[in-house]
């Protein structure tokens, strides 16, 4: 798949607003001391402990573990998704923690985006209708050239007027990817977004977060249990019982194998 600007016109007209500088000094998000545990007295389980962690403004970041490390856990909370036990979680300078549920909703669709292994398409909306959705459910405004270049270097420029059933998983998932981008999301958040596609289509979604990072100065975190996939990131966190215990800068999947494969034997 081609991943440089084509330039194409796209045939969808929404107004432009502009949207404001983000201080690049301040991280995309950050856990602090993360607790996260689950139920009480005997049944109680610590899916999270004492994690914390920096996710740095334009980088990819993948989080790996075996079942039940805790890594959508930590994904969860660091997105506002779920709350915590202890500790803090920040999105830029925003202390997750001192905000209402009404504002974590309103954090989440202006501030964030999301892609999920299951697509999260409307069936009965178009591709278009489909990434313009959050915008439109806030009442704001799609900008045009946005739209275009994102769409564009998405290869949907001739499946924007088709709805979910008409596409296929690769391409389902793009406009998902589209969707998550479509409001120039601080942080995209992909929750094991090459989970339900073959390896083709997992290998054009993970070139298009790459691009997001590398053209579009975007930040994105991933989970995922594929190595493929990890290796695309400039840094893999490791957790294993609801703790970090390794890390990884510039991965292959080679290397984050060996690490997995470490991590299980303990």
């Amino acid at each position: 798949m081609n991943m440089n600007f084509r330039g194409e016109n796209v045939p969808h007209t929404v107004s432009t607003t502009p949207t404001d500088p983000i201080s690049t000094e301040t991280p995309a998000a950050r856990a602090e001391n993360l607790v996260k545990r689950y139920g009480s007295g005997e049944t109680v389980v610590s899916a999270l402990d004492g994690v914390s962690v920096t996710l740095e403004r334009g980088q990819f970041t993948a989080i790996m573990g075996p079942s039940g490390s805790g890594k959508s856990t930590l994904m969860h909370c660091m997105a506002g998704l779920d709350g915590v036990t202890e500790g803090a979680t920040f999105i830029g300078d925003t202390n997750l923690a001192n905000l209402p549920d009404r504002q974590i909703t309103a954090l989440r669709r202006d501030r964030l985006g999301f892609v999920f292994q299951s697509f999260n398409l409307v069936p009965t909306l178009t591709a278009a209708e489909n990434i313009t959705l959050p915008v439109d459910i806030a009442g704001g405004t799609v900008d045009s050239a946005w739209f275009n270049e994102v769409t564009t270097r998405l290869g949907l420029t001739k499946r924007l007027d088709h709805r979910p059933t008409e596409l296929s998983g690769g391409q389902q998932q793009r406009v998902a990817v589209a969707r998550a981008l479509i409001s120039r999301p601080e942080i995209v958040f992909g929750d094991e977004p090459t989970g339900n596609l073959d390896s083709n289509s997992s290998s054009e979604v993970m070139d298009i977060l790459r691009a997001a990072v590398d053209d579009l100065d975007q930040t994105v975190v991933i989970v995922t249990h594929d190595a493929k996939a990890a290796s695309y990131a400039d840094r893999v966190i490791f957790l294993a019982d609801g703790k970090i215990v390794n890390e990884l800068e510039n991965p292959t999947a080679e290397s984050i194998l060996t690490v997995m494969a470490d991590i299980e034997k303990l």
